[in-house]
């Protein structure tokens, strides 16, 4: 970066005395929206007037002719703000506007102003400041504003929420540590398993905290906010029920049955939470799921119905049975967007957030001025 990229960051930083907190993430669907609603109401709860924007709109619908992000609209009814879409997501971080980005035609220290203009509307009706980052740091480097860049704009603290499976996952921690620098206030650890945990309590965060990297807390996984029940998975992808039963497990992935039968039954049995996605005229598939323990849904493509004789082992084993009349790939997609999308993500997913971020984490030190 040369002296006068600089001087230009240093003369865009916002001047408003609220200093915010970005809730950034190593990935995409790491619950980053929930905790980040979730420290706001906790702040509110404190007494505290508190404002949200999410600079750049990653997780876009279309709504009234406009692409929009459904998470500063969510934000907008939870935190009950009187604020402009405009102002709360000023960057619709859409694949056409990168395109234009990238052609030239989206001019970074433009996007900048952009940003500190409408977070200083948005921060003088407040006493805090929540900002939600992209769908992981980097997202916003085309236009010289990751979230890094963002933290330095506003002036903000940064709350990294990580993910964990594996010590190996610490890397991806330290890595994002040293590209926010002091900014980085700590780290929250989320969706945690069982398995995982005692690993990363025990071993991984003292070595985080002896690299100075302060880990504020580790949330256990709750499967009601890791993935989707099949009747809300039913209703997302507009699915006909052929089998009513079970519709209130839950799924958290999906496997395609594209395979032949042996090889289906060894791949299900290995699969745990999952919904097997596969055609309607594929019988053997169809046995080889009712025959795995951790399927939890079939899945049919192409609008095929399957025999009797599946039917009935999928009523009597409780395992319902899904049709939809779209081909295996673009169930596939719609099926993972749901999945990503978070379809629990709503005022009860923030609350149960509320708890578990009160059980699991120093909030008094992630809310401290």
């Amino acid at each position: 970066m040369t002296d006068t990229d600089t001087d230009t960051e240093t003369e865009s930083t916002a001047d408003s005395s609220v200093q915010p907190i970005l809730v950034a993430s190593l990935a995409e669907s790491t619950g980053k929206t929930a905790i980040a609603l979730a420290l706001a109401r906790l702040a509110h709860e404190d007494g505290d007037s508190v404002g949200y924007m999410k600079p750049k709109g990653t997780r876009l619908q279309s709504n009234v002719g406009k692409t929009l992000d459904e998470d500063p609209m969510l934000a907008r009814e939870l935190l009950d703000l009187d604020a402009e879409m405009h102002d709360l997501e000023p960057v619709v971080y859409s694949p056409t506007f990168v395109e234009q980005a990238i052609r030239g035609r989206e001019q970074p220290a433009e996007i900048r102003e952009r940003v500190r203009e409408a977070f200083d509307s948005l921060a003088a009706d407040h006493d805090r400041m929540l900002l939600e980052g992209g769908g992981s740091y980097e997202v916003g480097e085309i236009i010289e504003l990751a979230d890094a860049d963002l933290a330095e704009l506003l002036d903000a603290r940064v709350v990294l929420v990580a993910p964990y499976e594996v010590p190996g996952d610490a890397d991806d921690v330290l890595a994002a540590a040293r590209t926010f620098g002091d900014r980085l206030e700590g780290v929250i650890f989320n969706d945690v398993s069982e398995a995982a945990y005692d690993g990363l309590e025990t071993d991984v965060v003292p070595f985080l905290e002896g690299r100075g990297v302060t880990v504020h807390g580790v949330i256990p996984s709750e499967r009601t906010l890791a993935g989707v029940t099949v009747a809300e998975l039913a209703e997302e992808l507009g699915a006909s029920t052929l089998v009513d039963a079970g519709d209130d497990a839950y799924v958290e992935r999906f496997t395609v049955g594209a395979m032949g039968a042996d090889s289906a039954l060894r791949h299900f049995r290995r699969t745990k939470d999952a919904a097997v996605i596969t055609g309607g005229d594929r019988a053997e598939v169809h046995t080889a799921a009712l025959e795995a323990p951790g399927v939890r849904c079939l899945i049919l493509t192409g609008g095929h119905r399957p025999s009797g004789a599946i039917v009935g082992q999928a009523t009597e084993k409780g395992m319902p049975i899904l049709s939809v009349q779209t081909d295996t790939l673009t169930t596939v997609e719609r099926a993972e967007d749901v999945i990503r999308s978070g379809r629990t993500r709503d005022a009860e997913t923030v609350e149960r957030m509320e708890r578990l971020l009160t059980n699991h984490t120093a909030v008094e030190e992630l809310l401290a001025e």
